[in-house]
């Protein structure tokens, strides 16, 4: 019991003040924080909070399990772990597939949530590289076979998430990508998979499985999927526009939007006028376009429709205003080709992003980073290589520390150990200086001190 009451002391020990180029970041997450004694700044060594967490995912009860992968989860929001993960990588990344696995472990549903959660955040932490690759090749089957049990469905959405983000980062080819957009897909349609049970998915359920889609879909260069699937992705896509759920209605008409950047008419236009009518065969690539161009015509009109949609009974005056805003971009899209130009707060810094595929990309990120967003961006280089983004600020080296709220009061205070020594060596430098024309001596200790 005592080492249990040390360590919440301490857990409880690492809350920080708000500090005003990262006011995203959660308050109880494992940065350093400075504690007073006898005016003697003692560090708190949060390293080894993150090694408690991960020997806690070894317990046998999933409440203490979970609440290690919830810690460790903040610890990643709040700083990039990068000493912990050259060390731990692999212990991290088998314990948290652990707890996807079916095994011996029985985990809870929120556990699973939590491992995939913390999988994608060590993906983003180590970036492009072995690591990544790492990741994405040990944790695609698990999370497949996860998805494909659906004992859970609130598991689902973190499982989607982490399988969108390790194939963002890890993966290298685009066949991979469009394996794991195709096992996304599968949840909300068992027909294309024979081991999904077939059930009726719910609406948050949709609108995870076509936001995480639409997220890969934005890395895709280059189009090779059929032009049935298109057919029968846009079809789909444009009956949800027609769905009571606004969350639905609105990742599909991000994903219209970004299937018509990529041109996806385009190519089988261009494919229409290469071909001959001399076959049957060769007619087919004009016969899709034309079903396309139908299909663009009735999305077109829905769009208008939902960009001045009136007020439903018991409808968020915010969610309706997003959702206007949405399709009056996506309508002034189709209309003269111009993608929305949004500008994004990070700390002091602006993101500018001019494509759906960056929106959709930025987003995503920013939904599943929540309050560690801004630290990620202002320090990721991974995320800065990505949106080809640079903080105006320049990062602190290695041997400068950012001050704490609590540093900054501390060090203020005229008996701070600081202010002191400040003090005596302002009254060197004062006597020094007054002493200058004594002799060159004095000049020489002026330098040495400077």
């Amino acid at each position: 019991m005592g080492k249990r009451n040390s360590q919440r002391k301490n857990a409880a020990a690492i809350t920080l003040d708000s500090d005003d180029d990262c006011s995203e970041t959660s308050s109880s997450t494992a940065r350093s924080d400075l504690t007073v004694n006898n005016e003697q700044v003692v560090h708190f060594d949060h390293e080894s909070l993150l090694d408690q967490a991960l020997d806690a995912l070894d317990e046998k009860r999933s409440a203490t399990r979970e609440k290690a992968f919830s810690s460790i989860i903040d610890s990643f929001n709040s700083n990039l772990q990068h000493h912990f993960v050259e060390k731990k990588f692999a212990t991290l990344l088998h314990q948290c597939l652990a707890s996807i696995k079916k095994g011996s472990k029985k985990a809870s549903a929120k556990e699973i949530a939590l491992a995939s959660h913390a999988i994608g955040c060590l993906a983003l932490t180590v970036g492009c590289g072995d690591n990544a690759r790492e990741i994405f090749e040990e944790s695609v089957r698990p999370l497949d076979e996860s998805l494909a049990s659906k004992t859970d469905v609130s598991k689902i959405p973190s499982l989607l998430e982490c399988l969108a983000i390790i194939t963002f980062v890890g993966g290298t080819d685009q066949e991979e990508t469009e394996r794991s957009m195709d096992i996304m897909w599968r949840v909300i349609h068992p027909k294309l998979g024979s081991n999904v049970v077939a059930v009726k998915p719910s609406a948050p359920l949709i609108t995870a499985v076509v936001s995480a889609w639409t997220f890969l879909l934005s890395t895709v260069s280059y189009l090779k999927l059929n032009s049935k699937n298109w057919q029968n992705s846009i079809s789909y896509l444009s009956s949800l526009l027609d769905k009571e759920d606004r969350s639905v209605r609105i990742a599909a008409g991000e994903a219209l939007a970004l299937i018509f950047e990529i041109g996806v008419i385009d190519k089988y236009s261009a494919e229409s006028k290469c071909a001959g009518d001399t076959s049957q065969e060769e007619s087919k690539p004009q016969e899709s376009y034309t079903f396309l161009q139908g299909l663009k015509g009735k999305v077109i009109n829905q769009c208008k429709n939902l960009s001045v949609e009136a007020a439903g009974k018991g409808s968020a005056k915010k969610d309706l205003n997003s959702q206007r805003n949405l399709f009056r971009d996506i309508s002034e899209f189709f209309e003269y080709g111009y993608s929305p130009e949004i500008s994004t707060k990070i700390g002091g810094d602006s993101l500018q992003t001019s494509s759906w595929s960056q929106m959709i990309q930025l987003n995503f990120i920013k939904h599943f980073l929540g309050g560690g967003f801004t630290k990620h961006m202002q320090e990721n280089d991974f995320l800065h290589d990505v949106f080809d983004f640079t903080p105006k600020k320049k990062h602190l080296n290695s041997n400068e520390h950012r001050m704490s709220g609590l540093e900054k009061r501390m060090f203020k205070s005229p008996n701070s150990v600081l202010n002191k020594a400040r003090t005596q060596l302002l009254d060197k430098q004062r006597m020094l200086s007054e002493g200058r024309n004594i002799g060159h001596y004095a000049v020489n200790m002026v330098d040495d001190e400077a």
